[in-house]
């Protein structure tokens, strides 16, 4: 079945138009089908709630996931769902963003894909949960033809579905579509950046780290998003990547929100960081200028500047740096006489100099 390519900015009905038209669809439906929904994942579990409140006679069951299908194979999860299950008619999907969130990080990490193929959903290769789910098409009619499944996905991952797996997407027997009001969105986009704590990220468990990425990037990709919410957005979601120790991911999410906020000095160190634990000490030095010129007395940022020279063994700049941020910090000297940055350059006369100079 050909159909037109959706605009998911041109929705005219109304909330309670569209669970309206959901709610006539479920209630007339009988055998298999495919429904997609657009919709954020607090909107999601409300809608469970509303269907099985309004539609007592549907038999419904929700396949809910918190992480990553690794192999792709959806199709496995569902069949094993349906088996301890059978009584159900309506199942209600939910959490394959997870998914396409891994496959994003795997394709920087293994890859190395830009920002640009991330964000433009890059046609370079297809998701497993995606491939899964166009080559076992047949399979869901033929093996499940009394089931009707209705897939909640927030916009990011609806565009992925829509876009890599269209031979599945094209068998679908409606759309509806639940976007966020100009004033929930800028509610939970704040509340979002409020509740945001670097220690505490440090602290969470991997899985509770990516629920909270997947809730960062369905905000972020929500029409109506302003770009200066944009910009903090990526900027946490950034600091997420960065303590699972996802540097290529954190990188990319920095660069979305320099885009937006190109002036924000403390995303050009937080960058810089990122490159240096890579490895990419020129790359790093870029970022630590671009810090230091919307901050000129980041004290930090010159430091940094001197333990990637440091590293690379260029003695005169890395002491240029390094004097530069004890004249704005006094504790960087002591930092300095133990940081095995500077274990290259730490023999040479000036450099020993520096670090024993008496305080006036």
């Amino acid at each position: 079945m050909s159909q037109e390519p959706l605009k998911w900015d041109e929705v005219t009905n109304t909330p309670e138009e569209e669970y309206q038209a959901l709610q006539r669809s479920l209630r007339r439906r009988r055998g298999f089908g495919l429904l997609f929904v657009r919709c954020s994942p607090a909107q999601g579990a409300q809608l469970v709630q509303q269907i099985e409140r309004d539609l007592p006679l549907k038999k419904i069951g929700v396949l809910a996931f918190k992480e990553a299908i690794e192999d792709g194979n959806f199709y496995q999860r569902a069949a094993d769902y349906l088996q301890e299950h059978s009584e159900v008619d309506t199942l209600f999907v939910q959490g394959l963003e997870y998914s396409l969130l891994s496959y994003e990080r795997q394709k920087r990490e293994e890859s190395g894909w830009s920002s640009e193929d991330i964000y433009n959903y890059s046609w370079k290769a297809v998701p497993k949960l995606l491939g899964n789910l166009n080559l076992r098409r047949e399979q869901f009619r033929d093996d499940f033809p009394t089931v009707c499944f209705v897939f909640l996905l927030p916009l990011f991952a609806l565009t992925y579905l829509a876009n890599r797996a269209p031979d599945f997407f094209d068998w679908r027997s409606g759309v509806y579509e639940f976007p966020i009001d100009p004033e929930l969105l800028e509610q939970e986009s704040l509340r979002l950046v409020q509740e945001s704590n670097f220690d505490e990220y440090l602290n969470w468990a991997q899985p509770e780290r990516d629920g909270r990425i997947a809730e960062i990037k369905c905000w972020i990709e929500e029409p109506g998003q302003t770009p200066e919410r944009k910009a903090r957005l990526f900027f946490e979601q950034a600091s997420l990547f960065y303590a699972s120790a996802k540097y290529e991911a954190a990188i990319a999410s920095l660069d979305q929100a320099l885009k937006y906020k190109p002036d924000n000095d403390i995303a050009w160190y937080n960058r810089g960081i990122a490159l240096g634990n890579l490895q990419r000490y020129e790359e790093a030095i870029a970022s630590y200028d671009q810090a230091l010129k919307y901050n000129p007395n980041d004290a930090g940022a010159f430091y940094n500047k001197a333990c990637c020279y440091g590293l690379q063994g260029q003695v005169e700049l890395a002491i240029t740096n390094l004097k530069q941020a004890i004249d704005l910090d006094l504790e960087y000297r002591e930092m300095a006489k133990t940081d095995a940055d500077f274990d290259e350059v730490r023999s040479d006369d000036r450099f020993q100099a520096l670090l024993n100079e008496s305080v006036d």
